[in-house]
């Protein structure tokens, strides 16, 4: 095979003992004889030097240890990929003398045929394949020009990563060929991509899925690929260092998700070259080093024009550390969901729960926060809670229970935006409520209380540990799960032995225990 390499090489993928390279030189290196493949190692630590060799500079690598000299008869060069999907998806029959019987796999059913007879089924059987992986089997090339589009024109999805392609224009060559092709997978392939001049013939008319992870690809190069792609509609770019360097034109207008995880030069200015693509929903950020995000284009309480389709935003693993992050994101008209895990703002000294509580009483529209459902009752106590914790420094800021005195100052709007809403929505904090604890703060004193349902006699007497600060609402909301009964259907009562034979209602949803001066010992009760 030696004899036929021509200068071709230069720039083709190789594998060698399951390390991965790159061709940079094809000739002689004196004084040993013979004909040498200089070759760039994928990982640097298995070189020997940087193309040099006694002081004569055979190839440029971009790591000092990055190269070596190899024979050609030691390096996989890899196979074509109708070869590929054979040897994965078949078993191909020897010699035509052998007319014994064969076996050949027909899904992953072992099928005994005779001679000629598996030639048909294997045919069959290759015709029907939709969906192909071809993870890590050496594919460098298409082979025969029309062998793909005739052995096997149904394939719908096929997992590319980790192979020996070596050129946008070699995965054309494949693709060309899968008229159907609707998922591809290129991740982990060192490829050339087209330079600003080429242009990149529209050839993947079907194709809604994308998968470009670890791929070395640039922002540039993204936008020139996938112009060839009409109706995409995922796109994933994880881990290419990537910049966004301008914004696309002509290209991703169809695009619903986009996946910029673990690219950690990725800044907000940046974002706002993607934020008017006009059908992008999800939008996946995590691990990407971003602390904060601003939407100058709204005001407090406005709604943006920018990322105008977007629903789902990811940002996990980053650095948001400030509440303000999570007070822009209300400015996202349709943002229905977030996720927001291991961030310093998540691990602060609050609980988990207290930290859920205050991101949904700050997005309004949110309906799903950490892949966990917000139920209404839920974000109904978040508000309550937020508008009341909040409340003494709403006061201090120029807050007034009487709409004309209602001014506070620009900052407590700035902190708080959707404060104002939700005096609103529930009216303006009263004095009493002030006064009680505030519950997000609160080192509480639980009250052990008995718990009574009088018109159920068969209903044993419950005993609970409640914290005085608890609002009669939460109280109902816990009764209702232990009773199976609505919270609607439920009115709540005290008595205590202090006061015996007096019965004191519970009847204002918003106070808390200690508001109706409960104590320790005193017996709940529970009519419906």
């Amino acid at each position: 095979a030696n004899d036929t390499l021509t200068s071709d090489v230069i720039g083709q993928r190789v594998e060698v003992n399951g390390e991965y390279a790159t061709v940079r030189f094809l000739g002689l290196v004196p004084p040993v004889a013979g004909c040498w493949l200089g070759v760039e190692w994928d990982n640097p630590e298995r070189g020997k030097h940087d193309g040099s060799h006694k002081g004569t500079a055979y190839f440029k690598c971009s790591h000092p240890t990055g190269g070596s000299f190899i024979r050609p008869n030691k390096v996989n060069f890899g196979i074509d990929f109708l070869t590929a999907v054979k040897n994965r998806y078949a078993l191909e029959d020897g010699p035509e003398e052998n007319r014994k019987e064969e076996v050949v796999l027909i899904g992953s059913k072992p099928v005994e045929t005779v001679g000629f007879d598996s030639v048909i089924k294997l045919q069959s059987q290759l015709s029907k394949l939709q969906d192909i992986s071809l993870r890590n089997c050496a594919v460098s090339r298409a082979g025969e020009k029309g062998g793909t589009a005739r052995a096997c024109p149904n394939i719908r999805k096929v997992d590319l990563s980790k192979n020996l392609l070596s050129s946008w224009d070699e995965v054309v060559n494949i693709t060309d060929e899968l008229r159907c092709l609707e998922v591809l997978n290129l991740s982990e392939n060192k490829l050339k991509y087209p330079s600003g001049s080429a242009s990149v013939t529209g050839t993947f008319s079907a194709l809604k899925i994308l998968v470009l992870n670890r791929a070395g690809i640039t922002w540039a190069e993204v936008l020139r690929c996938v112009s060839g792609c009409p109706v995409l509609e995922e796109l994933h770019l994880e881990s290419n260092n990537i910049i966004i360097s301008e914004r696309p034109t002509d290209v991703l207008q169809t695009v619903k998700l986009l996946d910029l995880s673990s690219n950690k030069s990725i800044d907000e200015n940046q974002l706002f070259l993607i934020a008017y693509l006009p059908r992008l929903e999800q939008l996946i950020l995590s691990d990407i080093g971003i602390s904060s995000i601003h939407f100058p284009d709204a005001g407090i309480g406005c709604k943006t024009s920018m990322f105008p389709a977007l629903q789902y935003l990811i940002v996990n693993d980053n650095q948001i550390s400030q509440w303000s992050f999570i007070n822009e994101l209300d400015k996202l008209p349709h943002l229905h969901a977030l996720s927001c895990i291991r961030n310093p703002l998540m691990e602060g000294e609050r609980t988990a729960q207290t930290t859920r509580q205050l991101i949904i009483a700050k997005i309004g529209q949110l309906k799903t926060l950490n892949k966990c459902e917000i139920l209404p009752e839920e974000r109904h106590g978040a508000e309550l809670d937020y508008r009341k914790t909040f409340g003494n420094e709403w006061r201090k800021a120029g807050g007034h229970q009487d709409p004309d005195k209602n001014r506070p100052n620009e900052e407590f709007l700035a902190a708080h935006p959707r404060y104002q809403l939700l005096c609103l929505k529930y009216g303006a904090p009263e004095d009493e409520e002030l006064k009680v604890q505030q519950p997000f703060m609160l080192k509480n004193h639980l009250l052990t209380l008995k718990i009574k349902c009088p018109n159920q006699l068969e209903q044993k007497v419950l005993e609970k540990q409640l914290p005085d600060s608890m609002t009669i609402q939460k109280v109902k909301g816990m009764l209702s799960r232990v009773l199976k009964v609505p919270v609607s259907d439920l009115l709540l009562s005290y008595e205590s032995p202090k006061m015996p034979d007096r019965e004191i209602d519970l009847e204002n949803d918003l106070q808390s225990l200690q508001f109706y001066s409960v104590e320790n010992g005193d017996c709940l009760l529970v009519r419906w």
